[in-house]
């Protein structure tokens, strides 16, 4: 993700396009296990099937299509 902060309504606009006559509403929320990460499911009914994607949320704030890394283990030196 760059450095700006996009809004979860920002990229459900972008991919999912709804309108008036298919709006998009979210079927599902949670938490990731393994980083507790907070991630939405929203679905919208198009004329050629129903369209669906996944949003989770980074740290900034910020939502994006793919889940966030998990922090790992990590070692530092400061000098004296």
């Amino acid at each position: 993700m760059g450095a700006e902060k996009i809004s979860l309504r920002a990229l459900v606009e972008k991919w999912l396009a709804p309108t008036i006559a298919s709006p998009a509403r979210v079927r599902r929320t949670g938490r990731m296990i393994g980083n507790r990460a907070r991630y939405v499911c929203v679905e919208m009914h198009a004329p050629d099937g129903v369209r669906s994607i996944f949003l989770f949320r980074h740290g900034d704030g910020g939502w994006c299509v793919f889940p966030p890394s998990e922090s790992r283990p990590a070692m530092c030196c400061v000098r004296a």
